[in-house]
C-alpha cells in the first residue's frame, strides 16, 4: 500500500483541497423531509446529510436544498461538500444514479466519457482510490445519501 505524504496538497490537488478547506452547503436545514447520519467507528469519522425536496415539473421530487456536514479528514469533508453541491437541483433518481457512478469510480469500474462528465468535479476523487484505506472517507457521505433516500421510499415520497 502506498504511504500518504506529509503534503496533504500535493496528493489530492486542488478541487479536493478547496472543497476540505472551504466547504459548501453546511448549514443545519429546517424542515428537512431527508436526514441521514453515518458515522465510522474506526476512524471517527462522521457524515450528515439533509435533503429539502421541492416538486418543480409537478411530479418528481427534486432537491431544492443541502445540507452536508463532515466532521474527520480532508476527504470526507471534501467529498461531503463535493455531494451537495452536485446534489442540488437533481431529481432523488439522478441522486440515486450519481451515488452509483461514485460508487464504481471508487471502484475502478470503468466509466464511459459521459459517466465522467456526469460525475464533473466528483472525479477529482479518483485519486483516492491509489489510497484504499481512504476510499470509505470518500463513501460515507454518499452512504448517508443512499440511507436517506432508503428511508424516504419506506416512508413514501413528501407530497407525492
Amino acid at each position: 500500500m502506498a504511504s500518504l505524504p506529509d503534503n496533504p496538497d500535493a496528493l489530492y490537488g486542488d478541487v479536493i483541497m478547496d472543497h476540505y478547506r472551504s466547504p459548501r452547503h453546511r448549514a443545519p436545514l429546517v424542515n428537512a423531509d431527508i436526514e441521514a447520519e453515518e458515522f465510522n467507528p474506526f476512524c471517527g469519522d462522521r457524515a450528515t446529510l439533509q435533503l429539502r425536496l421541492g416538486h418543480a415539473d409537478g411530479t418528481s421530487a427534486s432537491i431544492q436544498d443541502v445540507s452536508a456536514l463532515a466532521e474527520g479528514c480532508s476527504i470526507i469533508q471534501a467529498s461531503a461538500s463535493l455531494l451537495a453541491d452536485n446534489l442540488q437541483g437533481r431529481t432523488l433518481e439522478q441522486a440515486a444514479d450519481l451515488s452509483q457512478l461514485f460508487r464504481d469510480l471508487m471502484q475502478g469500474k470503468p466509466l464511459p466519457a459521459v459517466a465522467l462528465s456526469e460525475l464533473g468535479d466528483l472525479e477529482a476523487l479518483e485519486v483516492v482510490r491509489q489510497y484504499p484505506v481512504r476510499i470509505k472517507c470518500a463513501l460515507l457521505p454518499w452512504v448517508a445519501l443512499e440511507e436517506g433516500l432508503r428511508r424516504l421510499n419506506r416512508r413514501g415520497t413528501p407530497g407525492g
